[in-house]
């Protein structure tokens, strides 16, 4: 807003005054303003006092005590100050150097927005915490990083910060700019189900805690021994070679073992991994070494691989993005899908997006009708099947119930942690009947059951179908990924979609 007057702009200005006459000073503003041209707004906060936690206490003390924001230009409110309030002054930024000149301190008119709405709507509800907001990202207990998410609408819409257990409940820990330039609060909303957020993938902490280290490295090893045509062998030299890899830790050696064996091509396979997929390997054979029978207890049966991957298991042409491998049952389909999450980066606390390429893994099977393509949410949708009654409903397709206010004992309506409100795909998937994605319990693979996402499609309408499954599964996985509710069906999704 350039003001014609004496060529200044228009700018919300930070003003000192004496802690506890704020009001005094809005008022004197407001009813001189219409007398006086280019001051145009004041604002003085509702809420100045704020809870603090240290400890386990909490205490209610000043936050915005002697400031008011002034919508001004610069000349026109010195001016006003000068002659109608000396105990009052405009905030200057601190010089950084001494030729440095002196710049009165503005805040933009969006942070102003922003700032307004969180003041009157949640600064009376969040606690300043004192300790610096780093050392929220990790939890205190287990040592593994919390879950980051950002707030989608409402007035604390943009803002991202961890969830974090105070006393049995989880509240959101975020920052928030203080008065002064540079300057920042850490302070925790108490009821984090209250607000409307996302999951961020956690860029550098996620890959530990996500909890599919050993679950990749078995993937991997099983890639490379189908990929080399092994087939119905791949289970039993599978064991074999942990058991050889855990006895001895060393890659180099398997590898001169297979050569000699005749396995030239799986001594190959081994011998290209990267440094970190050596590393997946040999950390599994060292659990094995620590804890023997680990992988045959946890891998009893190998039928499909899990629908989404980091490796592909065979070598696919460069040039194109999907291959099929034979099975003695079914041909299974291998296709590159490239996934985009938001990240967030705790060192830098910045956030950003990146795409990572996976690889879909889905099997077909002729029937009279057709085919049947199917993905391998066994372990995901043997727990949905346990689910019943009114249980079973309530997971399903709930939608709101009833919270009392432990303190004001009021009643407010707080959405249920369904997969109707945060797994909107898969609640299609499960409830509705025409719905081309079914979840099939105990579907019939040779002589193996398989729980899993199929669906059924004529010869002229294969190529679609199983795109449509391919892209139906990789929904769900991310609508589950995304959301901070759900955290149970996250952690059995950890066995369909090995995230890295």
């Amino acid at each position: 807003m350039p003001d014609k007057l004496n060529s200044v702009d228009y700018h919300w200005f930070l003003v000192c005054t004496k802690p506890g006459h704020e009001l005094e000073l809005r008022a004197l503003i407001e009813r001189e303003k219409g007398k006086i041209r280019n001051i145009l707004e004041v604002y003085c906060p509702t809420h100045t006092k704020v809870y603090v936690r240290r400890g386990d206490n909490e205490q209610r003390l000043p936050f915005f005590d002697g400031y008011v924001f002034v919508l001004a230009t610069q000349g026109a409110l010195a001016e006003f100050l000068r002659d109608n309030d000396s105990d009052a002054y405009i905030w200057y930024n601190r010089k950084r150097t001494p030729d440095e000149k002196a710049v009165a301190c503005t805040i933009p008119e969006s942070q102003i927005r922003a700032f307004r709405d969180y003041n009157e709507n949640y600064a009376d509800k969040v606690i300043v915490l004192e300790r610096p907001y780093t050392d929220y990202a990790f939890n205190a207990k287990t040592d593994e990083p919390n879950e980051i998410v950002r707030v989608v609408d409402g007035p604390l819409a943009g803002c991202e910060g961890y969830i974090c257990r105070f006393h049995k409940k989880k509240g959101l820990v975020f920052r928030v700019q203080g008065m002064m330039p540079g300057c920042w609060l850490t302070v925790t909303y108490p009821n984090a189900s209250d607000l409307h957020v996302v999951r961020l993938h956690n860029a550098e902490g996620d890959r530990l805690s996500i909890g599919t280290e050993k679950g990749r490295a078995a993937d991997l090893l099983v890639g490379v021994l189908q990929g080399c045509g092994y087939g119905e062998r791949t289970q039993s030299l599978f064991y074999e070679l942990m058991e050889r890899l855990a006895a001895d830790l060393s890659l180099e050696t398997l590898c001169k073992h297979l050569q000699k064996q005749g396995e030239k091509a799986l001594a190959d396979r081994l011998a290209k991994l990267t440094t970190k997929e050596a590393e997946l390997l040999i950390n599994l054979a060292r659990y094995e070494h620590d804890t023997p029978g680990y992988v045959r207890e946890n891998w009893p049966r190998i039928i499909l691989r899990p629908f989404l991957t980091p490796t592909s298991g065979i070598e696919m042409e460069e040039d194109k993005n999907e291959a099929e491998l034979p099975h003695q049952d079914f041909t299974e389909i291998i296709r590159k899908v490239d996934i985009t999450e938001e990240v967030y980066y705790p060192s830098k606390q910045e956030d950003g997006k990146i795409t990572t390429t996976y690889y879909a893994h889905i099997g077909r099977m002729e029937d009279k009708s057709g085919f049947i393509y199917f993905a391998n949410w066994d372990d995901f949708l043997r727990e949905y099947f346990l689910t019943a009654g009114k249980a079973n409903e309530k997971l399903v397709s709930g939608k709101v119930q009833k919270v009392r206010n432990e303190i004001t004992l009021a009643e407010t309506e707080k959405l249920i942690e369904s997969f109707r409100n945060y797994a909107p795909t898969l609640y299609k998937v499960l409830t509705e009947p025409d719905s081309a994605v079914k979840a099939v319990p105990n579907f019939k693979i040779g002589e193996d059951l398989l729980n899993v996402l199929a669906i059924q499609s004529s010869a002229q309408d294969k190529e679609a179908a199983k795109d449509q499954l391919i892209k139906t599964c990789v929904r769900v996985c991310k609508e589950i990924n995304t959301t901070n509710h759900l955290a149970v069906w996250r952690r059995y999704l950890r066995t369909v979609w090995l995230h890295i």
